[in-house]
């Protein structure tokens, strides 16, 4: 009972509450990716990788999924994510950026 508290409120969370009586053929790729980062938050883990997190979303949907994952790494939540967006760069509290397999830079960012 817990866990399907847990999975609902995390649906919701993502915006799909209104979906979870579907199958993944049912939802679109954007919808899927929302359910894969769901899952992922669904457990209360206290770090999450994720690659391109958004990189399959709408531009408000984007929006939305950070700022929910900006709200859950202020909640005490380690996310790592993996972007070829500056914009979600910019939100990161450290910034470490690759070429070629290496390490190129790392950057503190300041608190606010």
């Amino acid at each position: 009972a817990e866990a399907r508290r847990r999975a609902e409120e995390t649906l919701d969370r993502v915006g799909l509450g209104h979906r979870k009586k579907h199958r993944p053929n049912e939802l679109s790729g954007g919808e899927q990716q929302r359910v894969t980062i769901a899952r992922a938050l669904a457990g209360g883990p206290s770090i999450v990788w994720a690659d391109e997190p958004t990189g399959n979303l709408d531009t408000e949907t984007a929006g939305s999924i950070m700022e929910l994952l900006q709200e859950l790494n202020n909640e005490g939540l380690t996310l790592v994510l993996v972007t070829h967006d500056p914009a979600i760069g910019s939100t990161a509290g450290k910034l470490i950026r690759m070429r070629d397999g290496a390490i190129e830079s790392a950057t503190d960012r300041p608190e606010e």
